[in-house]
């Protein structure tokens, strides 16, 4: 067996290895951070603190109904919510008005025209908490969904009774097509990779995530890491703003959910390719970070079989059979064990976990994205999302704004 082979079956061995110690970190996670469930306990008034429900919404009639009547049928009892809609060419503000007809806990903004140095949803966010009069305040998304009536009391209870400043809830996936199921988990997945919920729950690690589906934090938490302004340029401002929340020594928690609320992100290809390359690009933020998710995802992903088809076939060959079987037992075990990883992960994200050998396919596709992504940096290329395109922290194209 040539040196080389031999360094390409340690690895393909060392690869299985690391996806069973993956069990190991599955298993820690579900033992410490169960997900939260609705707890149907009512709220008392007299300890429940006021409570402002913000929502950006741009372009967004398909899904912005559902949300601010998932939102208005809490039973927190101090509950307001403002929905600011953010320069939508569609019918969201006459949706919103219509809503905020039918119930006084709804108000509405219109926004027509971003500030100056702003990017959008920030600016939307902006807009809202500055009408908000709340001592707690609830970011969430116009394509989420709260499914209980208990959502935001169980949240709050969580929050409260840990002394959480900081809270963000992960999103059930609501993926409807087979690309959607192939493609969100495994992306997701990616973003795991850097922001393992172990870590970003210990206060002593300085890793930090958040999910802007569902962030729940005190007024006095948002004021003390400056609201959006330090953010007003993030594509990813939720992360932004739960590093800065670290930072400054803030409690920060991220926890699963069972049925609090779900979210649809995507449902295109031509979405999703969009969205994650957005997504990889804001959190990871520099070319280093984004060519080590690139490897991680060729050689965690594609390798195993990459190394168990090469060993088959070469085992296969008429010349020098014996020393490729190494090789494809190494890959065969590699790719097995990660079938088994993303099995458990699929069944977790409530994607049907047949799927699970899909993985590779959907590691291509997150590949591209990644490469996308890296076009990014440094403002060599831009980025489109809900009609307006961004060049590094510059809005390069789209509804001009104020001045």
């Amino acid at each position: 067996m040539t040196w080389w082979l031999s360094a390409w079956t340690a690895f393909a061995a060392f690869t299985a290895a690391v996806w069973l110690a993956r069990h190991l970190v599955f298993w820690k996670i579900e033992r410490t951070m169960p997900p939260l469930k609705a707890d149907p306990t009512p709220p008392a008034p007299e300890g429940s603190p006021p409570l402002t429900a913000i929502v950006a919404a741009k372009d967004e009639e398909r899904n912005i109904e559902r949300c601010v009547r998932s939102i208005l049928r809490q039973d927190y009892p101090a509950l307001r919510v403002i929905a600011v809609n953010d320069r939508s060419r569609d019918r969201t503000g006459e949706i919103l008005d219509r809503l905020a007809s039918e119930d006084a806990r709804l108000s509405v903004v219109h926004v027509t025209q971003l500030r100056p140095g702003w990017f959008g949803k920030n600016n939307a966010m902006h807009e809202g908490v500055g009408r908000a009069a709340s001592e707690w305040l609830f970011f969430t998304d116009a394509d989420c969904t709260l499914l209980s009536p208990h959502t935001l009391s169980t949240a709050m209870r969580y929050a409260r009774a840990r002394n959480c400043d900081f809270l963000s809830v992960l999103p059930v996936l609501e993926a409807h097509g087979l690309l959607e199921q192939i493609i969100q988990p495994a992306c997701s997945g990616i973003l795991l990779i850097w922001f393992n919920p172990l870590f970003v729950n210990d206060p002593r690690n300085t890793t930090a995530y958040a999910n802007g589906a569902f962030m729940l934090m005190s007024r006095r938490v948002y004021d003390a890491v400056g609201g959006h302004e330090p953010v007003k340029t993030e594509v990813n401002e939720d992360i932004h703003l739960a590093r800065r929340a670290k930072q400054l020594g803030l409690s920060l928690r991220v926890v699963g959910n069972e049925d609090l609320y779900r979210v649809r992100m995507y449902e295109s290809l031509g979405q999703m390719w969009r969205g994650w390359s957005r997504i990889f690009y804001g959190s990871f933020g520099s070319a280093r970070r984004i060519v080590a998710s690139m490897l991680m995802v060729m050689l965690g992903g594609i390798q195993p079989w990459a190394s168990w088809a090469v060993g088959a076939w070469m085992s296969g060959a008429s010349t020098g059979p014996e020393a490729w079987r190494p090789l494809m037992w190494a890959g065969m075990a590699a790719s097995l064990f990660q079938v088994s990883v993303m099995f458990r992960y699929y069944r977790a994200t409530r994607v049907p976990a047949w799927l699970a050998p899909t993985y590779p396919i959907a590691a291509l596709l997150a590949l591209g994205m990644l490469i996308s992504a890296l076009r990014r940096v440094g403002g060599r290329g831009t980025t489109t999302w809900r009609g307006t395109t961004y060049r590094g922290d510059v809005v390069v194209s789209g509804e001009a704004t104020r001045t």
